[in-house]
């Protein structure tokens, strides 16, 4: 519980900008990025919450693709829980760059926001249609509607 607590508390200091050099020198991006694999879902909730609010920082941005980050963000979409999926597409959305659009929109991403666009939960359906829209081509989703094999059809929709 003591846990959760901190981590919450540090996902919050991370909204605001004048916190990313003292977050940053307290390695807390680390910890964000660690945090994702673990078994509670509330501490997954809150890393992933923290790095959704950091990456919106280049330095930080940067920190997280070079610390091979969007892997583990990527395994935040097959989360039961909501906030976990939201701010994982939010977070890939804000990593995605020149050199990163290949990773943050791999196939199994695409079909993945595919899925989540015919989702019944209006939050999660728009968000994963403006990924599709504005982070995507439009050949890969197309290549993603049309794949035989579904990569990603084994991700479960977050509960509503």
């Amino acid at each position: 519980e003591a846990k959760e607590q901190v981590l919450a508390n540090l996902a919050n200091f991370a909204y605001d900008p004048k916190n990313y050099e003292y977050l940053r020198q307290l390695q807390v991006l680390d910890l964000f990025l660690d945090m994702l694999t673990e078994d509670n879902e509330t501490l997954v909730e809150f890393a992933i919450g923290g790095l959704c609010n950091l990456c919106l920082d280049k330095t930080n941005k940067d920190y997280i693709l070079e610390a091979k980050g969007v892997e583990p963000i990527i395994n935040c979409l097959s989360s039961s829980n909501e906030e976990t999926v939201m701010s994982a597409v939010t977070t890939l959305m804000y990593l995605t760059t020149t050199q990163s659009r290949q990773q943050t929109t791999a196939l199994p991403v695409v079909e993945c926001m595919l899925r989540f666009s015919l989702s019944a939960n209006r939050r999660l359906s728009n968000l994963a249609t403006i990924f599709l829209e504005d982070y995507c081509s439009p050949l890969q989703v197309e290549e993603a509607r049309n794949l035989s094999e579904h990569t990603a059809v084994g991700i479960p929709l977050p509960k509503d």
